[in-house]
């Protein structure tokens, strides 16, 4: 039986589409691919891959996301620190390969993959893995600088946030060829 929306549901995925739609389209393609890869919808490498280096870079992003399943299982419930070391280390070490990849520029296009790749109860975590991942050193100082800038100082001082699971899952569309009356 088909699941009925509510219309809570109807803006909360138009809203959602609308901020997918502010992101620059490397980003929105980037995104589509790791939620192909990470939630497992297609086949990444046979859609994704525009050549070998794509290819190696789907490959590496695959055996990395193979750490998702773990993550997912060990989101803590609250913020006890005691939960925290099974579950922050690999999300940080994912979120620092995702942005090492050049394609996620700020913390909204961060939040917006790792809340449809982990759900939303990952959301309070998401600040800091973002800081932690975005100061390490393998990436160039000045991509350091706009990734961190890049958080406003409302998310990373929010006092809670929503569980709710997202609405909207980008994905691959295919063109379709339409015919224009004469």
């Amino acid at each position: 039986m088909a699941q009925q929306m509510k219309p809570a549901d109807g803006a909360m995925a138009l809203a959602e589409i609308k901020e997918f739609a502010t992101f620059p389209s490397s980003t929105q393609r980037y995104i589509r691919r790791s939620l192909d890869v990470g939630l497992g919808r297609n086949d990444a490498m046979g859609r994704w891959s525009r050549d070998v280096v794509e290819s190696a870079s789907i490959k590496a992003q695959a055996r990395i996301y193979c750490r998702l399943d773990h993550i997912r299982q060990h989101i803590p419930d609250d913020s006890g620190l005691e939960q925290m070391e099974a579950f922050f280390a690999p999300l940080v070490t994912i979120s620092a390969f995702d942005l090492g990849q050049g394609r996620i520029g700020s913390f909204a296009a961060y939040r917006f993959l790792y809340e449809r790749l982990l759900g939303g109860a990952v959301r309070p975590w998401l600040p800091g893995a973002f800081c932690a991942a975005a100061a390490l050193p393998h990436l160039h100082p000045e991509k350091r600088r706009a990734l961190l800038q890049s958080i406003s100082e409302a998310a990373a001082t929010a006092a809670g946030w929503s569980s709710r699971a997202p609405c909207f899952y980008p994905e691959w569309v295919d063109k379709i060829e339409v015919a224009l009356p004469n």
